[in-house]
């Protein structure tokens, strides 16, 4: 097990390996370790969970656990579930792929291909300010960033339909 890993007392090891999962997962993708614990045991509880619960079988802070239920909301990753008499929010894991991939490109993919597209542009005014612009080894690398930016905007939506559901 490794040593940030949820307490073996507080939950199954199964549940532990599938947060570690998650975890992994996060962290390829550039996402803070505390999404990918959180989402994980969302996705292997069984019941509905309170932001309470999740703090204490994480071991995470309220900030984190906050925070970061707030923003896999926005990724559309986790939705609430209304549990009748109890009037707490309750979380579930979003498991379906169609969803879930369209959260992620919109908040994240699309804004760091646009940021990336900008990058480029700045790139290219300074080397056409230099002179550079013209046949060069540089201008080449630019048209080649250019290409791989439209190249990736126009497969998000193939991707998403790839693993939707």
């Amino acid at each position: 097990m490794k040593p940030d890993a949820p307490s073996p007392d507080s939950l199954p090891e199964w549940r532990v390996a599938m947060i570690e999962l998650f975890v992994g997962g996060a962290q390829l993708i550039g996402l803070p370790k505390s999404l990918g614990q959180i989402y994980g045991y969302l996705y292997s509880a069984v019941e509905p969970a309170t932001m309470d619960q999740v703090i204490v079988d994480l071991g995470i802070s309220k900030g984190s656990a906050s925070q970061g239920l707030k923003f896999l909301r926005q990724l559309g990753a986790v939705k609430t579930q209304l549990i009748i008499g109890d009037r707490r929010d309750h979380f579930v894991a979003e498991v379906r792929s169609k969803k879930l991939m369209g959260g992620f490109i919109r908040e994240k993919l699309t804004p760091a291909l646009e940021d990336g597209a900008e990058r480029v542009g700045f790139i290219r005014e300074l080397l056409a300010q230099e002179g550079l612009m013209g046949d060069s080894v540089q201008k080449d690398q630019v048209v080649k960033l250019e290409t791989w930016n439209k190249k990736l905007k126009m497969a998000l939506p193939l991707i998403q339909k790839v693993l939707g559901e």
